[in-house]
């Protein structure tokens, strides 16, 4: 069964308009036309606008979308494990932030003054600068570190509380499973560690499996580096250890 394009813009919630652009960019293109050149949009285009409208709502920009749903080595199941896990992410932040005001207006009420850390705690804005002079340390001029501020310059708050939430779920998988006692070499480990290199790739740098063995031994060694992710050592070794079987799995 197929629909046309007045018909999908109202399921979806946009503009004509929209899908006329998405079409533009190749983002989405109508599987079929009729005879009269009118657009129409089969199931498999519906799911892949399911995908575009989750991502919009969860931030990503139009570019980035793109280059997620072309990506040819994820399929749809991991999309959807992938915004599930954001999801979460943004409910726990919004149920943390209104927590933050319900507080607020208490301390209103009751005429307190709260500290500044107080008033801002629930942001957790991280800093980007945080690391920079233990990065030139380590890294000096390199490629990667240029290339990681090229792209960090143009942050904004919203970006790094994005990023920062998908971060933080990538760690409370890697939790879940060492929980579990899932071992660092099973199957969903390796997929969490893939899924782990390819955030680096997309927010800071191009990051191959060498490279990210590299990282496995800042996470092994540097708990600053899994703080994130929890602070128990074995954490970090555990995730120093999928970094490791991921790498020998795709390059071995």
């Amino acid at each position: 069964m197929d629909h046309p394009i007045g018909e999908v813009a109202a399921f979806a919630g946009v503009t004509v308009r929209a899908l006329h652009h998405y079409e533009e960019i190749g983002l989405l293109r109508p599987s079929r036309r009729t005879p009269a050149g009118h657009r129409r949009y089969t199931d498999g285009d519906l799911a892949r606008l399911q995908q575009i409208r989750f991502y919009q709502e969860l931030g990503f920009r139009l570019d980035e979308v793109a280059a997620l749903l072309d990506d040819p080595e994820t399929d749809p199941t991991e999309h959807l494990r992938r915004q599930h896990a954001l999801l979460l992410g943004r409910a726990a932040r919004l149920e943390a932030m209104a927590a933050a005001v319900e507080r607020t207006l208490e301390a209103h009420r009751m005429g307190v003054n709260l500290t500044p850390e107080e008033r801002f705690e629930v942001f957790g804005e991280r800093d980007p600068e945080q690391y920079a002079t233990e990065a030139d340390r380590r890294w000096g001029d390199g490629p990667a570190y240029r290339e990681a501020r090229r792209r960090t310059a143009r942050y904004t708050k919203d970006d790094w509380r994005r990023i920062t939430g998908e971060q933080r779920q990538v760690g409370a998988r890697f939790a879940e499973l060492l929980r579990s006692g899932a071992a660092a070499t099973c199957r969903e480990a390796m997929d969490l560690a893939e899924e782990h290199r390819r955030q680096v790739c997309r927010y800071f740098y191009d990051c191959d499996h060498t490279v990210h063995r590299g990282l496995a031994d800042l996470y092994e060694s540097d708990p600053r580096f899994t703080e994130g992710y929890g602070p128990a050592p074995e954490l970090g070794r555990y995730v120093g250890a999928a970094i490791r079987a991921n790498a020998d799995r795709h390059e071995g």
